[in-house]
């Protein structure tokens, strides 16, 4: 079966706000348009899917947010970078060609990647990054996903300016299962430095301290009217009275957890992670970094006469120093052309601010959660693992690490701030896992004795122990093919309690159950939801609490586990499955692309 090919060429402005069908041949000179949409209709196999093409070029271009104007990272000269457009079941080839100074990967954040874990990103993990004037083809297919994701950069902290979207829709001729929408917008919220992210963290590992926070919070790109200097900066959606919205929120912030409103409107959830859930009406939504919404919002059915504040702020668990802003769009609506309300300025209207939860609402955090469930329909069932092969119990949290001899820290006590999975702060090897394994080379590189309990057990939520100090090492779990793995996640008071978003990479995970204090083996496993727990690939440990995930690996490779605070991350608190290849020849991983990059 020939596949019809579309070449996507992502610098051109209107390849970034595409729709499917005929507009995606747009481009093509006039006189194939007939011809390629005849062959399109009578060869694009709606099982293979299409195969698209983007460019990404990774340069440096000059933003100025908050009256500050510096050199960023991104992609294509845009901030945030390019929409990547696809259907389930298609394929995607991604070239991206580095020409700055920093070494580069990209994270194509939830796609499941099966038996394509050389395109997953993770800098060290799957792949060497991509050094300056060299690039690498992405190459992977969509496979069971409908919804949002978004791809980011996945080394240091060049993800705070290297993200865009992943707009995944239905096959063709598959309906959503709620109404179709008049329009649909992306919503990617983030975060603003004034200085260089790079330079921060890089402060803060050599010192041993927090990091500074950032300067703003962004609602595409723009951090909006209650910042200094920025009310020209700020994100407007122009909407029609009577119409339905579908708003793919993306949380592409590097270290906050954000709730969401717009002022005097519900929104429905309908999806999360690419995955439908069943419906639910909200004011406010709560979501960490790493994670995607899907809502539906309703707008008024008659011209309101306002305009509406939507307002983003952080969800705050911890104890370290935070960016204590707000960031505001404005939902606008479009009066009727020659209308009574046409002439009317939109200075002159009245502006309706959401009241958003406190800063610490745990409550709110906690009830929002037990509102996601999956469909669970015949169509999009919930496969929830009901035997388990393996049992894994993982602390996560902070700690210490000694200061080198002749320096002062500013960690706790001059020790340095760590982080860990069962007492291991992970140490990024110098190659890529995934090679090492592959090739059966890992002797130096990572050691397969990954903890899968605490070596020490404690008081986990209790009084923490004296010594807080965390070992070191590049370990990994190794799973047999189509193991099925029960994970609880257990949060500890070790300089305080902390809300966690865990992110696996590699795969979507069924939330079991999730509690506060010490997880009870022998009483919590009872209330274990095993008909419709939401299915997602980032989830937030409650703080002082535990979660517990169950997830089949069908998907050999080696897949990074992190959480997706990046301080955190950078600080250990990650770690690394390998999913071993199984019999049949669709259950191995194959070799490695020829442009690989070397370390």
């Amino acid at each position: 079966m020939l596949k019809y090919k579309f070449r996507v060429h992502p610098k051109r402005k209107r390849n970034q706000t595409m729709k499917m069908g005929v507009s995606l041949l747009s481009s093509l000179p006039a006189f194939l348009v007939f011809f390629s949409f005849l062959t399109f209709c009578l060869l694009a196999d709606p099982v293979l899917g299409n195969t698209r093409h983007y460019t990404f070029d990774v340069k440096l271009h000059n933003v100025t947010r908050l009256c500050h104007t510096r050199s960023i990272v991104s992609v294509n000269g845009q901030f945030p970078g390019p929409r990547i457009v696809a259907r389930e079941g298609d394929q995607l080839l991604i070239k991206v060609v580095n020409h700055v100074p920093n070494n580069i990967s990209i994270h194509w954040h939830g796609i499941r990647q099966l038996r394509s874990g050389w395109a997953d990103g993770p800098a060290y993990v799957t792949q060497c990054p991509i050094q300056t004037g060299q690039s690498y083809v992405y190459n992977f297919t969509i496979v069971g996903q409908r919804g949002t994701l978004f791809w980011h950069a996945h080394i240091s902290w060049l993800r705070a300016t290297v993200y865009g979207p992943i707009v995944i829709l239905p096959k063709r001729g598959v309906p959503y299962p709620f109404a179709k929408p008049y329009k649909e917008v992306p919503i990617i919220l983030g975060e603003w430095f004034n200085s260089d992210p790079e330079a921060v963290i890089s402060q803060a590992l050599q010192t041993g301290g927090g990091p500074n926070v950032s300067d703003a919070y962004t609602i595409n790109g723009l951090p909006g009217p209650l910042y200094n200097c920025s009310a020209k900066d700020t994100f407007m959606l122009k909407v029609k009275p009577g119409k339905t919205y579908l708003l793919r929120l993306i949380n592409a912030a590097l270290n906050d957890e954000l709730f969401f409103s717009i002022a005097n409107h519900t929104l429905i959830v309908v999806d999360v992670d690419a995955l439908y859930v069943k419906p639910f009406e909200t004011d406010t939504l709560l979501i960490a970094p790493g994670q995607t919404t899907n809502v539906i919002l309703k707008t008024k059915t008659i011209y309101p006469n306002a305009t509406f504040f939507m307002t983003a702020r952080p969800y705050v668990t911890g104890q370290g120093t935070f960016d204590n802003s707000t960031v505001a769009g404005i939902l606008e609506y479009e009066s009727v052309p020659n209308g009574l309300h046409s002439s009317v300025s939109i200075k002159m209207l009245p502006l309706f601010k959401p009241i958003l939860p406190a800063l610490n609402d745990t409550s709110f955090a906690t009830n929002f959660a037990s509102k996601l469930h999956s469909l669970a329909s015949v169509q999009y069932p919930a496969n929830v693992p009901r035997k388990v092969d393996k049992h894994f119990f993982f602390t996560v949290g902070l700690g210490t690490s000694p200061c080198q001899h002749n320096q002062t820290c500013q960690g706790p006590n001059g020790t340095k701030f760590a982080a860990s999975v069962n007492n291991v702060s992970f140490e990024m090897p110098t190659t890529a896992l995934l090679q090492a394994h592959f090739f059966g080379q890992s002797n130096g590189v990572y050691t397969p004795d990954f903890p899968s309990s605490p070596i020490i057990p404690f008081n986990y939520t209790g009084t923490p122990p004296n010594n807080t100090m965390v070992s070191n090492g590049t370990k990994v779990v190794v799973l047999p093919f189509n193991t099925s793995v029960e994970l609880v996640m257990q949060d500890t008071s070790i300089l305080g309690a902390e809300r966690h978003p865990l992110h696996l990479h590699g795969f979507n995970f069924f939330v079991v159950g999730q509690g506060f204090g010490n997880f009870d083996p022998n009483k919590d496993p009872a209330k274990f939801n095993l008909i419709d727990p939401v299915e997602r690939n980032t989830i937030g440990v409650p703080s002082g609490g535990w979660v517990a995930i169950r997830f089949v690996a069908d998907n050999p490779g080696v897949w990074f586990m992190h959480c997706h605070l990046e301080v955190h991350t950078s600080w250990g608190l990650k770690m690394a499955w390998i999913v071993l290849d199984g019999e049949l020849p669709n259950q191995k991983l194959p070799p490695p692309p020829a442009d690989l990059p070397k370390c």
